[in-house]
C-alpha cells in the first residue's frame, strides 16, 4: 500500500499507480493530473480535474480540484486523489483540503500534517503561491 490516509477512513493521498488498489474503499477518485488518459472504473466516480504546473493562473484549478475534494467529504463520500507521482499536485491540494476542513489553520501547519501524513510530499513554490493567495482571502 503506498496511499496513506490524510482524513482517517475517509479522504486518501497517492499517486497514480496506487488508484486501483484504493478503489473499493472510496466512492470518488479525483486525478490531478494534466497529462491524464481517461481511467474509468465501473464501480467508483472519477473526476479529473487537472492542474497544470508551470502554467500562468493556476487558482482557478488548484480551487476547483480542493472544493470537488471537500464537497464530496461533506457530502459523505470517501475520497482518493492523486497526480502522477503523490508529491507535488497531491500535496497542494491535501494542505487546502485541511485547511478548508479547518484542519489546520495555517499553510506551514497544513503543509506539515499533509508532510506527516505522506513524508514524500513536496509542493513546489508556484503551488505553495497560489495556496498563500486562496487562502490569505479568507
Amino acid at each position: 500500500m503506498n496511499y496513506n490516509e490524510l482524513v482517517k477512513d475517509r479522504i486518501y493521498i497517492g499517486g497514480f499507480e496506487d488508484a486501483e488498489s484504493v478503489r473499493d474503499q472510496v466512492d470518488i477518485i479525483v486525478d490531478l493530473r494534466a497529462e491524464a488518459p481517461g481511467v474509468e472504473f465501473d464501480d467508483v466516480s472519477r473526476m479529473h480535474r487537472p492542474i497544470v504546473e508551470n502554467a500562468d493562473q493556476q487558482e482557478e484549478s488548484v480551487r476547483r480540484a480542493i472544493d470537488e475534494v471537500v464537497t464530496a467529504y461533506q457530502n459523505g463520500k470517501n475520497v482518493y486523489f492523486h497526480c502522477n507521482g503523490g508529491s507535488n499536485r497531491t500535496g497542494t491540494v491535501a494542505a487546502g483540503t485541511l485547511l478548508s476542513l479547518g484542519e489546520a489553520s495555517t499553510l506551514e501547519e497544513a503543509e506539515t500534517k499533509a508532510k506527516n501524513v505522506r513524508p514524500k510530499i513536496n509542493i513546489k513554490p508556484e503551488l505553495k503561491n497560489v495556496l498563500k493567495e486562496l487562502y490569505s482571502k479568507n
